[in-house]
């Protein structure tokens, strides 16, 4: 993760010097700034910028050392528990094919998204209680 942490910096300062010369060259050849060129190569440098930070704020909250990056790490050291899963259930399938139908209805007229509005919430309650009810029920 340090190395991850160094080329990203490196990369912030890469584009915040490269949308520097940009937008130089952009008003010494037509003496105006060229907006579309500059903003998209600083907000690469500010993206760049966001995630270096993130990392190193994630770095420190989880003690500096990763076992990814210690060489007698073991395998069980990086492989936490998730979570979970219920591996029969078919509520997320059904939950994906109401949030497709959503996505298409976008695409081909929001009339469409208002059918599958309820089919997206009825997939959504189903996963969340399918252990409140039935075989599984507590």
């Amino acid at each position: 993760m340090k190395t991850n942490i160094a080329v990203l910096w490196v990369l912030t300062a890469y584009f915040v010097a490269l949308g520097i010369a940009y937008t130089s060259w952009a008003v010494l050849a037509t003496s105006e700034v060229e907006w579309v060129g500059s903003f998209a190569i600083f907000l690469s440098g500010a993206f760049s910028a966001f995630i270096a930070f993130y990392l190193q704020v994630a770095k420190k909250n989880l003690g500096g050392v990763l076992p990814e990056d210690r060489l007698d790490a073991e395998i069980d050291d990086g492989d936490p528990e998730i979570g979970f899963f219920s591996p029969w259930s078919w509520w997320p399938v059904f939950l994906a094919g109401g949030i497709a139908l959503a996505t298409v209805g976008l695409a081909v007229g929001v009339w469409f998204s208002l059918y599958a509005i309820p089919l997206v919430l009825v997939g959504l309650v189903g996963w969340t209680y399918e252990y409140y009810r039935g075989y599984f029920g507590r």
